[in-house]
């Protein structure tokens, strides 16, 4: 079975897929000192809890965390006796190759949501994960990363408010009632909500102009269903687009390997 490591800034989702579904799915926080015996102690006794029962012999990391890559790797030859792939190192090879100004760097998120984005739903889109970082990814018509936007994610927005406006409180992401609020909560609880769906709408409309073909934007990301709320700013909604991503990639390269007669 494949297990499918999604790290970002934030959370690290692991998944199981048994070849035609994931059995188990869990999420922990993103920790760097992290070591790999730790993670094998968390995830060992989690299935043990839930009993399932899965035979994981291949593994495919995908970070935007350079500095927990290091263990993951340990912890996959360790505890799996196998050499994970690990998506953006060259030895893993991506279903379309993106295009984009030379010496750029795209991040494996977002080569993984394209991936994902593309088996499912076909080319020509804007892809708009609300992480850390709320990312706007453009897929071509032949599945190709042509470019995109990045944010900054609604929780990142709403705690740098916090630390940088003594009296401001921390408060959570919500709907609020009225766009006019008599409070300060409901006045932040307003401006995050309501900027963030402006933020959404004008940006995927400017890349619509600029890419001057109809596109679908697909979202991704916990926050993505609060935002479309009473406002149609996507035409679907993939909670585990990234995991499937990683299937996709892993796949592929499997595929690959076969063709070449590699094991």
């Amino acid at each position: 079975m494949l297990l499918c490591i999604d790290t970002g800034n934030t959370n690290t989702v692991f998944s199981i897929w048994n070849g035609s579904e994931f059995i188990a799915t869990w999420r922990t926080s993103t920790e760097v000192q992290r070591t790999a015996d730790q993670y094998y102690v968390w995830l060992s006794s989690l299935m043990a809890f839930q009993k399932v029962e899965a035979d994981i012999t291949e593994v495919i990391i995908s970070s935007t965390v350079p500095r927990v890559v290091f263990n993951l790797r340990v912890f996959a030859n360790r505890y799996f006796e196998c050499r994970p792939l690990v998506v953006g190192k060259p030895e893993c090879l991506l279903p379309h190759a993106p295009r984009v100004d030379a010496g750029t760097t795209v991040g494996p998120d977002r080569l993984v949501n394209t991936a994902a984005a593309f088996d499912r739903f076909g080319g020509d889109l804007i892809v708009v994960d609300f992480g850390t970082a709320t990312t706007f990814d453009v897929v071509a018509q032949d599945g190709a990363y042509v470019g995109g936007v990045i944010s900054p994610g609604v929780n990142t927005s709403l705690e740098s408010l916090h630390l940088k406006a003594a009296a401001l409180p921390h408060v959570d992401v919500t709907m609020p009632d009225k766009v006019i609020g008599t409070n300060t909560v409901a006045c932040m609880q307003s401006g995050v909500f309501w900027g963030y769906v402006g933020l959404v709408r004008e940006t995927c409309n400017r890349i619509k102009a600029e890419y001057e073909r109809p596109m679908q934007v697909i979202a991704t990301g916990g926050l993505a269903p609060l935002f479309n709320q009473g406002h149609k700013l996507f035409d679907a909604f993939d909670e585990f687009l990234t995991i499937h991503g990683l299937v996709v990639i892993h796949n592929y390269n499997k595929d690959h390997n076969t063709e070449l007669g590699n094991t």
